[in-house]
């Protein structure tokens, strides 16, 4: 059985009573280290994901489905990690975004809203001699190839 399509089955058990959390992420690394990244539409707190790494741990022991040594690690993505899903742009709405487009381009921009197939980010727009000016970009989410969260310190 492929490990990660079990993993996935696991952590939809253990969180099928919390409608607000949702898989992100499954690997099985081959240096033995399994990464479970599990987010929340309003963030996931540190007892949900103990509880996802308690479950999934004791059931593949149980079942025996990695044979060797492994490292389970779950946690819910960092800052680093790219957004995937569209859960997780309509969670970060109203935050910076940096994207990279699939032709190699970039954009920065606040994120204002998502719809199936496209988000929309205000982005400044500086011509030169002029004063800055906010537009609305619409980008369709088959044109990007990585959106990141802007961390602001301001």
């Amino acid at each position: 059985m492929n490990i990660e399509k079990r993993v996935k089955e696991l952590v939809e058990e253990k969180i099928a009573d919390k409608p607000n959390l949702f898989i992100v992420d499954i690997k099985m690394h081959s240096n033995g280290k399994l990464v479970i990244l599990v987010d929340g539409d309003n963030g996931i707190g540190i007892d949900d994901v103990a509880g996802i790494s308690r479950y999934v741990g004791f059931k593949l022991e149980e079942e025996n489905v990695i044979e060797t040594a492994y490292n389970l690690e779950v946690s819910s993505p960092g800052l680093d990690v790219p957004l995937k899903l569209i859960r997780q742009y309509i969670k970060n709405i109203g935050r910076n975004l940096a994207i990279k487009m699939a032709d190699g381009t970039k954009r920065e921009g606040k994120l204002s809203s998502i719809t199936e197939d496209a988000i929309v980010i205000e982005e400044k727009v500086k011509e030169k001699g002029k004063k800055a000016e906010i537009i609305e970009v619409v980008i369709p989410v088959n044109t990007i190839a990585e959106t990141k969260v802007l961390i602001s310190f301001k």
